[in-house]
Formats: C-alpha cells, sequence, structure tokens
C-alpha cells in the first residue's frame, strides 16, 4: 500500500508532463509535412519494404475514456427546450446511441488528446457524434463527408485534399486538425464556443449577419437570442442533450459502451503501393476494420508518389503488419491499368479482366451499365497477357476527376434494377417480372443457389429500348445511398465559399 502511494504520488508530481507523454500523434498537417496523407498520390514502385512504428502507453489516472471526457467539460450549460426534445430522441432509441458509440470507440481518443492540446473543452470531441454518428463514410445529401462533415470546398480550404485516389475529408487524423482548426478560428471570430458552433453548422456569415441584426434592434446577442435557421438553434441543445447524457447514462436509461483510456490506433510505415486487401491480411484484421481506419482510400489499391504511406492500425496489430510485411516477398498489388479502346463498352472491359460488371463499377466510380463507353484510364485485375496493361500512373490518374468520362451507346439503354427480396419472391418470378433470365439474376448477383432469403436486395441489369421501359424498373441503386448515411445535410462553408454560393446551411 505504501509503495502504491509513492506511486501515485510521482504520477501526481509528474502532472504537466502528461500531454507529451501520452500519445505519439499519428499525423498532423500544420507540423510534419512529411506525415500528411494529402500530398501522397503516386509514384514509383519502391525496391524493398520496410515498416515501422512508434506508440507510447497513456500515462494517466483514469481508466475509462469517458470519465476524462466529463473532466473536460467546460462549456457553459444550455437550458433550451430543445435540449429536451433531443434527449428523448436518444433516450428512446438505445440501439441507435450503442451502436454510435460503438463506432466512436475507434476515433474518440484521438480527437480528445487533440481537443486536450489546443485547451479546448471536451464538449468539442462529442460534436461528430451529431455531426456523423461517428461514421467515417458518412456522405450528406449535400456532399459533406466524413466524421466531421466537411464539403469539398471548406475541406481543401483546411488542407483536406480530393482526388481519384483519396478524400482526405475522411482520414479520421487530418479532418480532426482541419475541424479544430476551424473551430479555434470561429471561437476567435465570436468569442463564445456556443456561437463558433453555431458557425461551424451555418457558416460564420450567418452567425455575423444574425448578431449584426440582432445589435441593430438593440436585442442581446448571444447564440440563444439569435434568429438563425431551425437546424442551427437545434444544434448546440442537441451537442447539450449528448453531453447530458455522457454525463448521467443511467437517468436515461442508457449505458455506455466503455472505452478504455488509451489509443485504440497507431500508424505504421507502409510501401508506396499495396492493395488494401492485402495489407489487412498482413495485419491480420479484417478488411472492414481497416477500411474503418482507413475510410479515406478511395480504391482497392493505396498508393503513393513518395517511398512509402502512412496507414492507421489498432495498436495490437501493428507489430504483425511489420513483421509479415518483412517476411512477404510476392506482389503487392494484383491492380494495374487499362486504357480503353476507342468505343469499347464496360460490359466487355469486365469481361477481358474476367470481373463482375459491378466490382469494375464500383472500383472506378461508375453505374454499372454495361453499355457504358468509357474514355479514360480504368484499374483493373493485373493481366497475364502482355500489354494489355500498364503499371498504374499515379500521378497522372490523380488529376483526373472522381467522375469517370462516360457516354451511352445510343443503340440501346442499360437499366440496373434494385429488388428487395419479399417473402414469396423466387427467381423465375423475378425473372419474368424484369424481363430478365433466372441465369442472368444468378450471375448478376455471385448467387450460388437458386434460394431467396426475404429481405435480400438484389442488383439486376437489362438492356431495354426507352419506349419499353417500365416503370417499375427506374430504381437505381444510387437512390438507395442516401438512406444509408447517418449524416445530417450539414455543410462545412467558409466565407470565400458563401460568395459562389447561395445556400446558408452548411
Amino acid at each position: 500500500m505504501r509503495f502504491k502511494k509513492i506511486l501515485l504520488c510521482l504520477a501526481l508530481s509528474a502532472t504537466p508532463l502528461w500531454a507529451a507523454a501520452e500519445y505519439v500523434e499519428p499525423a498532423t498537417l500544420s507540423v510534419d509535412n512529411d506525415s500528411s496523407y494529402d500530398e501522397s498520390y503516386g509514384g514509383p514502385e519502391s525496391e524493398s519494404y520496410s515498416s515501422s512504428y512508434q506508440f507510447e502507453d497513456s500515462l494517466t489516472l483514469q481508466e475509462s475514456l469517458w470519465d476524462r471526457v466529463r473532466d473536460g467539460f467546460n462549456m457553459p450549460d444550455i437550458d433550451s427546450v430543445y435540449t429536451n426534445k433531443h434527449e428523448q430522441w436518444y433516450a428512446s432509441r438505445p440501439d441507435y446511441v450503442s451502436r454510435m458509440l460503438e463506432r466512436s470507440k475507434k476515433y474518440l481518443y484521438h480527437i480528445v488528446v487533440e481537443v486536450e492540446k489546443r485547451g479546448m473543452p471536451t464538449e468539442i470531441a462529442l460534436l461528430p457524434m451529431i455531426e456523423s454518428g461517428f461514421n467515417p463514410k458518412a456522405l450528406s445529401t449535400s456532399k459533406a463527408s466524413g466524421i466531421w462533415q466537411f464539403i469539398p470546398s471548406t475541406g481543401k480550404d483546411f488542407g483536406l485534399k480530393q482526388n481519384y485516389w483519396k478524400d482526405s475529408r475522411k482520414d479520421v487524423t487530418a479532418a480532426t486538425q482541419a475541424a479544430l482548426n476551424y473551430l479555434q478560428k470561429l471561437y476567435t471570430m465570436f468569442g463564445a464556443w456556443d456561437l463558433a458552433l453555431a458557425a461551424y453548422n451555418a457558416g460564420e456569415g450567418t452567425v455575423a449577419r444574425a448578431i449584426e441584426r440582432n445589435r441593430r434592434l438593440g436585442l442581446p446577442t448571444d447564440y440563444q437570442h439569435l434568429s438563425l435557421p431551425d437546424e442551427t438553434r437545434n444544434y448546440v441543445p442537441k451537442l447539450q442533450a449528448i453531453k447530458n447524457i455522457i454525463f448521467r447514462p443511467e437517468e436515461y436509461g442508457l449505458t455506455l459502451n466503455e472505452i478504455p483510456n488509451k489509443p485504440y490506433f497507431t500508424t505504421v510505415q507502409a510501401p508506396n503501393k499495396i492493395d488494401a486487401k492485402l495489407a489487412a491480411e498482413l495485419a491480420g484484421i479484417s478488411l472492414e476494420e481497416f477500411n474503418a481506419l482507413n475510410p479515406s482510400f478511395t480504391r482497392p489499391v493505396l498508393i503513393t508518389e513518395k517511398s512509402h504511406q502512412k496507414l492507421l492500425l489498432p495498436t495490437w496489430a501493428a507489430s504483425n503488419f511489420t513483421n509479415n510485411l518483412n517476411g512477404y516477398n510476392r506482389p503487392l498489388s494484383s491492380w494495374h491499368s487499362y486504357h480503353p479502346k476507342k468505343g469499347e463498352r464496360l460490359g466487355a472491359i469486365a469481361n477481358r479482366f474476367g470481373i463482375s460488371i459491378y466490382e469494375l463499377s464500383a472500383t472506378n466510380n461508375l453505374k454499372p451499365n454495361r453499355n457504358l463507353i468509357v474514355r479514360r484510364p480504368l484499374l483493373v485485375p493485373a493481366s497475364l497477357q502482355s500489354g494489355l496493361t500498364r503499371p498504374i500512373d499515379v500521378a497522372s490518374m490523380a488529376k483526373l476527376s472522381v467522375e469517370v468520362p462516360v457516354e451511352k451507346e445510343s443503340s440501346a439503354k442499360s437499366v440496373t434494377i434494385s429488388h428487395k427480396v419479399k417473402q414469396g419472391d423466387t427467381l423465375g418470378k423475378l425473372a419474368k417480372r424484369y424481363g430478365i433470365s433466372s441465369k442472368q439474376i444468378m450471375q448478376q448477383n455471385h448467387l450460388k443457389s437458386t434460394a431467396l432469403s426475404a429481405g435480400q436486395v438484389l442488383q439486376m441489369e437489362k438492356q431495354q429500348g426507352g419506349a419499353n421501359m417500365s416503370s417499375k424498373s427506374t430504381h437505381k441503386t444510387s437512390a438507395n445511398r442516401g438512406s444509408k448515411s447517418q449524416a445530417s445535410s450539414h455543410k462545412k462553408t467558409s466565407s470565400t465559399h458563401r460568395k459562389k454560393t447561395s445556400s446558408s446551411k452548411h
């Protein structure tokens, strides 16, 4: 017992050193340019591959990250009718709250550390809960993306590059740096965190005009007295509701998923080109876990113009990756680029490389239409046929727009149909209904048997003339993506961007 007391005293005496000893930062945009993910978009093959990582244990007295978060709460509470409404909303959806908190396990420690480094209240670390539900792939109807929900223009304003290979708005570490930079800028402008948050949601121009309007009328200019868009009036009370739940979850009938007060991920050094699937296998983690930590990569091959690149992995998997990579002597990537011939259709390209139309389309951001004529390089599986494919010209492809220029063959139309299987549906019935053979349905959906399950979603493609197109056949797969996003329609709008658009929402 006496020994434990001595250790405790030593730990307390080291308090000024905690911030430096807690965590080795994976990526910092503003300090270490070499660690920035944003400039890594292509380059020569590396002749030898190596990997390394650094990691230090957290040196704090709290075992639970939630205790650390609560200790850092420093924003004045908001007494608002909106707060109670949002408390009830979350309390009535325990499953949703549990999923959101489970996702936050991967990222919250890193965000709390970054918030503390800047002397910001830890309520800020909870902001992704109302922005995206901590879903790094969340995409709003206004094209805001990532856990911090940056729109493309504001993301670029804060150093988050977006191109064919990568969308750094989804990069958890880079986007966190950008979001905190933006919030600190807004706090400097308005002098209060609730006004900074309102501006983060609606844009600083909207908040500045609301303040000036109240000032002219002789009214208070604090957040709750401003005339703001409905979404923005709810924004800070929603964060207050989350804060109240984190502070006293039992009062709302909720249980917090436990999160240890230590890093979930660290960085590893990886070769300049490696398939995402292989990287996950070398680390001994699922591809789903790998993508959750590295969601900014938009292609199946991860590539950089430098001699190496940095990836995020769970702390326990970093040594697995390093050791397995050092002993791996086979090709690290199975993808090349292919330059389509004039008038060549997507379906023909898929057949040539033995890949399904859906995988080829998803890899290259295309709709799965066999009659699309592609006019620029595509990523395809490396071919054994000499001269058929080329090594990837990463730098050139990085300059391409994300959307691939295509055109439809005029002689026919291709319709992609999404069908959710209902009780009693059979392949024969669906084939008759949509004018496509049972065999085609099985091939297009990679079905190994004719058995269907209720709730199963099938993608079906058929060629059809415009005059005969059925109204039942107009469902497109892209129409379903919005319902899956947990993001709101927030836009992060800078003053420069707002001059270019009439939208005041962020």
